[in-house]
């Protein structure tokens, strides 16, 4: 059973009934998380099996997801890699429930991305046509959002994503010339990690009430810094992995009082009361009103060039599609030489009709151009394939 932090029972306490307090406290002291994975649907017409073992239960609040019963060995499953699907907290995906039906395509910023699973899912669920900016500030996270984001949204040869992303790797005070650009903008801000106390034993041993209200004047800059960049009558989605009110209903109330907002709805998932980690979320709609802007797609395409850090594309399909059994499969992810039948030049390997990434047939052997920095390292191989 992990310790917790005296500090932190007294204020789990403090802010709610002791039924849902000591629930908290014993579900985080002495269970195992959740695992649940959420459906790429723009793929799934290619596949041809189902991509969920039967077994699975429904995320109640995301139709597209599914817990699994334990942890597979994701790793050595090609369709992981081809974005068939995304492994992902399932508190986290409550936010589709707060992205308004747009009835246009729009503008949207995913301000602290990584590793990616609100990113996806936004991606899954906007208007055709609209743009997602998704941003992380960390130079190495956003290299794992770039990989994520492109094996999400790479379609088949002749197929296009029905949303342009867009990846870049900067901080909040660098979007001061996109002012009134966003329609939506999602802020998961950094928090002192309360719901991550069951993964990580260091997050526990972090924890301290000083810490929690140092996270809350960053959040509340963080917010400084991007209101402006909201156009008026956007929605702010506010989200943390925290349970206490400091960062959480105090920091939504302070953004309608201080910027000008309204809240429309928030949610608290705790452990021991909801299936998922620790998670809150606030949609805020911002004062006033503004016009669609479906037609200033390319000027912030543009303006993102100029302005931001862009993460690369790392690569895109070209040549005939050449498909690969699983075997094959984990040898091209782990950037080994394959030998299969092929035309010369450049090739697009491929798994259940999913796209993987290039190769270059000189005859007898395709040359592996997946990138290095992609590849599994392990040697070690359990076969798995989720749906199987």
């Amino acid at each position: 059973m992990q310790q917790l932090p005296q500090d932190f029972l007294h204020l789990m306490q403090q802010h709610y009934d002791a039924h849902t307090a000591d629930a908290l406290c014993e579900a985080l002291a002495s269970t195992e998380p959740l695992v649940s994975v959420r459906l790429n649907m723009c793929k799934l017409s290619i596949l041809h099996h189902p991509l969920v073992p039967p077994e699975s239960g429904r995320v109640e609040w995301c139709q597209d997801a599914f817990y699994l019963k334990e942890r597979p060995p994701f790793t050595f499953d090609p369709l992981l890699h081809a974005g068939a699907y995304y492994v992902q907290e399932a508190s986290s995906m409550y936010i589709s429930r707060l992205v308004p039906d747009f009835a246009h395509p729009v503008t949207a910023l995913d301000l602290c991305a990584a590793p990616g699973g609100k990113s996806t899912l936004l991606a899954g669920i906007l208007p055709q046509g609209s743009l997602l900016l998704s941003n992380e500030p960390m130079p190495k996270r956003a290299q794992v959002l770039a990989e994520n984001m492109q094996k999400w949204t790479r379609m088949p040869l002749n197929q296009q994503y029905p949303v342009t992303s867009i990846v870049c790797n900067n901080y909040p005070a660098d979007f001061a010339a996109f002012t009134n650009t966003f329609d939506l903008i999602v802020a998961d801000v950094p928090c002192s990690g309360e719901g991550m106390f069951r993964k990580d034993e260091q997050a526990v041993h972090d924890w301290s009430i000083d810490n929690v209200m140092l996270c809350q004047r960053r959040q509340r800059d963080i917010l400084g810094d991007i209101w402006h960049t909201l156009k008026p009558g956007g929605y702010l989605i506010y989200s943390t992995c925290t349970f206490n009110r400091y960062e959480d209903e105090d920091n939504a109330q302070w953004i309608c009082s201080q910027l000008g907002g309204e809240l429309t709805h928030e949610r608290h998932f705790l452990p021991g009361r909801d299936l998922g980690e620790g998670f809150y979320c606030a949609s805020i709609r911002k004062h006033g009103e503004s016009a669609p802007s479906s037609s200033l797609c390319d000027e912030i395409q543009r303006k993102s060039r100029h302005t931001l850090r862009l993460m690369p594309q790392l690569f895109e399909l070209e040549g005939p599609e050449v498909a690969l059994d699983y075997d094959e499969a984990i040898q091209y992810l782990r950037r080994e030489a394959l030998r299969v039948p092929a035309s010369r030049g450049m090739v697009t390997l491929t798994y259940q009709g999913l796209p993987l990434g290039l190769g270059k047939c000189v005859g007898n052997r395709i040359n592996n151009l997946y990138p290095e920095q992609w590849r599994i390292r392990s040697t070690y191989t359990q076969k798995w394939s989720i749906g199987q």
